[in-house]
């Protein structure tokens, strides 16, 4: 069963942004799917372990992009501080 994460990620603007993310995560281990909203400013990943999680997290971050905040399975579990 796969865990579903949507990140609130405001720095997206361009196709240059969507792929570079979808790179970055869609390449991590047990991620099965890694999709850019630009206009929501929004990637949802579906991936197989929660344990992976703070991968994921830690992908976006280190493409360079800050996470306003992320849901997992429709619970909002971070909020931008």
């Amino acid at each position: 069963m796969s865990d579903v994460i949507t990140l609130s990620v405001p720095g997206i603007s361009c196709g240059d942004c969507r792929q570079t993310l979808k790179g970055a995560v869609g390449a991590l281990p047990g991620v099965s799917t890694a999709r850019v909203d630009l206009e929501g400013r929004t990637m949802t990943a579906a991936f197989e372990r929660a344990a992976m999680l703070p991968g994921i997290v830690a992908a976006v971050e280190a493409a360079g992009y800050e996470i306003a905040g992320y849901e997992v399975g429709g619970h909002m579990e971070r909020t931008a501080s």
